[in-house]
């Protein structure tokens, strides 16, 4: 049975360590950011940071819309420099010394993040609207930001493939579903370039998104630095670009027996990687012809060398190793065979009973037997150590790898939709979402950086009772975060979700909400009627409590003209019962036959409210509330 003592670095580390032993320099020429590319829109009316990386001290020149600018590369190998604020437009040809980017516009950019409702992709949305395969729209553009989770380190640029890619119809079904209806909204508004880039990632928590100097109200979620870099320094490899090269000096390698499990040369608490040689003497008739080496099989991960030339790798346990050598590698006499064997869970196996042999047309060459060995890198450390760098349940993973490299890239707002995975956990949201929009505001280096939220839908079975909820809570944290931190919208969805499915297809609906927020916040309608009613306050009269709102827009009313529906009262012992409301200009009145000295109401307090039906007459929702605090 294998040892789990190492998840961290098991599969991530081997894998890595076995591609690096291939990697090859790329030229230090100009490189642009991903997000720098054809296709892109860039924001109007603002200055624009350009940047990138070349050789130290090369000169760096941008061309954009018939004026040219300049810098010099800095020793660190990075550059910057700044356009002026452009007008909206496009298409327009940028160059960057050699590179030519093509289809560029100018226009308005939105950040949207978030988990899987921020990336349902509109291919699942046709049949409900037909209008998605037949979109013919060049001017609104969407890039998604690749995945990259490094709790570790903030990285410098994104991973590589992402791509700007349009609304006409062969290039559509490329994108998420609210981002195509939300730039739709915005460009019908505007009339002018859209571009959203999607930094979002299904299954994940906020806490993911945010750096770690906003998460130190959780001591448990920060990355103990120390005892990462301690692990890091004990997975440095001491062979790396030595132990390969056939004049290396191995006179002080002990001898091993090959092919062997570890555990039978006593190798078991390594937990890192051995490197074996192996000298063979080729004939004339063999020197310099192909050949081909075969390597039996392997746990975990290989790489080989032939006289200090790489001839293959295979980065897990299974298919068998079979490589070829080059023409020109071997020599007449004397020729090194290298091979490292990475395994970080201290199992490593060169398995018994399968060919080991460099095969030539004039002669076989059997690589059974003695082998020099020496200890690359052993992570068997001390336990605590390694509990202490584990990362798989810290912060700011997604922060470093997806929303600090797009840091420079100029935008006009966000939209956050984000919260199914932070259900259980509640009392912790506002917290987190009020530091993840002060964290973005300052990474991307806008103090008042519109964010539109989008608060968690219906979802799962109807109740009969009056019940509490996960996700009526996490909704109560959305309002808090929209009612006390400044520039914020939020649209309220309890409508448009489905019962049984936890990405509801209705996206449309949440972005025709959403593009009120936007119009409000960024658009110049400061006086939009934009949100719901919102509770104010309460107070007791008799049998009765009296609800008072502020977003009441044009007055309160119910959806369709029905009995009010799903608020509950209670008294002192906190059971909750149906009640009967009715509206009364901007107020609610609130009782039931039962609750005699009633103390607290709630209104659309479960986890699927979707007959909950007080609105004002604009159209929108009332978000749900509670009057108590009671913990559960």
């Amino acid at each position: 049975m294998r040892s789990s003592i190492f998840p961290l670095f098991r599969g991530l580390l081997c894998a890595t360590l076995c591609a690096m032993a291939s990697q090859i320099i790329a030229s230090a020429a100009v490189r642009l950011p991903g997000l720098v590319s054809d296709k892109m829109v860039l924001q109007r009316n603002i200055q624009l940071p350009i940047w990138g990386w070349a050789d130290p001290g090369e000169w760096v020149t941008v061309r954009f819309r018939g004026q040219y600018f300049e810098t010099q590369t800095k020793s660190d190998g990075k550059w910057e420099l700044t356009l002026p604020a452009q007008t909206p437009g496009g298409p327009f040809v940028m160059e960057i010394n050699d590179i030519v980017l093509r289809d560029v516009l100018v226009g308005d950019v939105w950040l949207f993040g978030g988990q899987s409702n921020q990336e349902t992709p509109v291919n699942r949305l046709t049949e409900r609207f037909p209008e998605i395969e037949v979109s013919n729209n060049h001017m609104i553009r969407y890039f998604k930001v690749p995945y990259q989770e490094t709790p570790e380190k903030r990285q410098s640029d994104i991973n590589p493939g992402g791509k700007w890619y349009s609304a006409v119809s062969s290039e559509v079904m490329n994108w998420a579903a609210l981002e195509f209806f939300m730039a739709y909204e915005i460009y019908n508004h505007t009339h002018l370039p859209v571009g959203i880039i999607a930094s979002a990632k299904g299954g994940t928590d906020i806490e993911l998104w945010i750096d770690q100097d906003y998460l130190k109200e959780f001591p448990h979620l920060l990355v103990d630095q120390e005892a990462v870099s301690s692990l890091q320094e004990m997975s440095t490899d001491k062979g790396s670009g030595k132990w390969m090269m056939p004049d290396f000096d191995d006179s002080s390698w002990k001898t091993t027996q090959l092919p062997a499990y570890w555990r039978e040369n006593g190798f078991n608490k390594v937990h890192g990687a051995i490197w074996y040689r192996k000298e063979i003497n080729v004939s004339e008739a063999a020197a310099g012809r192909h050949a081909k080496l075969f390597m039996g099989r392997m746990q975990d991960c290989d790489s080989v060398w032939v006289n200090g030339t790489f001839v293959g790798t295979t980065a897990y346990f299974g298919p068998p190793r079979k490589y070829n050598v080059p023409t020109g590698v071997l020599k007449a006499g004397r020729n090194v065979i290298t091979l490292k064997l990475t395994a970080m869970g201290g199992d490593g196996e060169i398995v018994k009973d399968k060919p080991y042999k460099l095969q030539c047309d004039a002669e076989t060459i059997s690589l059974e037997g003695d082998w020099k060995y020496n200890i690359g890198f052993n992570m068997n450390a001390d336990k605590e150590l390694i509990k202490r760098a584990d990362t798989k349940r810290k912060g700011s993973g997604l922060y470093n790898g997806m929303i600090y490299p797009i840091r420079k890239y100029q935008v006009c707002g966000a939209v956050w939709y984000q919260g199914e995975n932070n259900a259980g956990r509640a009392n912790q949201y506002a917290t987190l979402l009020t530091n993840l929009i002060n964290n973005w505001r300052t990474v991307l280096d806008k103090p008042n950086l519109p964010f539109l939220l989008v608060q968690l839908p219906n979802y799962m079975e109807l109740t009969d009772k009056p019940v509490d909820s996960d996700w009526a809570r996490l909704r109560e944290a959305q309002f808090t975060v929209g009612q006390t931190v400044a520039n914020t919208a939020m649209a309220t969805t309890y409508d448009v979700g489905e019962w049984n499915d936890i990405h509801p297809l209705d996206k449309k609906s949440i972005a025709q909400r959403l593009i009120l927020g936007a119009r409000k916040l960024v658009y110049g309608e400061p006086k939009l009627q934009a949100s719901g009613p919102r509770y104010k306050d309460m107070k007791v009269e008799g049998n009765k409590i009296i609800i008072s709102f502020t977003e009441c827009g044009k007055g309160l009313k119910s959806r369709n003209n029905e009995p009010l529906k799903y608020f509950a009262i209670a008294g002192a012992d906190k059971k909750f019962v149906w009640a009967k409301a009715v509206i009364k200009g901007n107020t609610v009145v609130v009782s039931a036959d039962e609750i005699k000295e009633p103390v607290a109401v709630r209104y659309a307090w479960a986890n699927n409210p979707v007959e909950a039906n007080l609105m004002n007459k604009d159209g929108l929702l009332a978000s749900p509330f509670r009057t108590d605090n009671w913990e559960k």
